[in-house]
């Protein structure tokens, strides 16, 4: 199963400071493990939300919301994607995680759909589809 891995932002990280050298290595040695491991499939840390910007959908009109946004316990800092057999190994590895804000805070697991979980809505055209993108996304990278 694949799972995102969200680490929220807080009020350092929305105002741009940038971790520590020994915070850094700490990360460095851990995203290696996962590796190693064969769990990390991506990770990146996220930029403040005052570089963002959000859409926002009401029917068919759209209107953009730039940042800085408000409430900080509601952002993201930075996030990895994981394949992991089960939650409960993903509630392992990042029990073992450096503490990414050096303070309290908290990290979030979220399941990420696969095709399965959608049943007879993912049709054979829709499963096609997917597989075809999938594959068009693998060989650019």
């Amino acid at each position: 199963m694949r799972v995102m891995v969200l680490i929220k932002a807080d009020r350092n990280s929305e105002a741009g400071v940038m971790p520590d050298p020994q915070l850094l290595t700490q990360m460095g040695q851990y995203n290696e493990e996962l590796v190693k491991a064969g769990i990390m499939l991506a990770g990146e840390g996220l930029h403040p939300s005052s570089r963002g910007a959000r859409v926002r959908f009401e029917g068919s009109q759209r209107s953009v919301i730039d940042g800085p946004f408000a409430e900080t316990k509601e952002l993201l800092a930075g996030f990895w994607l994981w394949q992991v057999r089960s939650m409960e190994e993903a509630v392992e590895w990042v029990k073992r995680c450096p503490n990414p804000m050096g303070e309290a805070c908290e990290v979030e697991i979220r399941p990420v759909f696969e095709a399965d979980d959608f049943g007879e809505a993912m049709t054979p055209e829709l499963r096609e589809q997917e597989d075809r993108l999938r594959d068009q996304i693998a060989a650019r990278h």
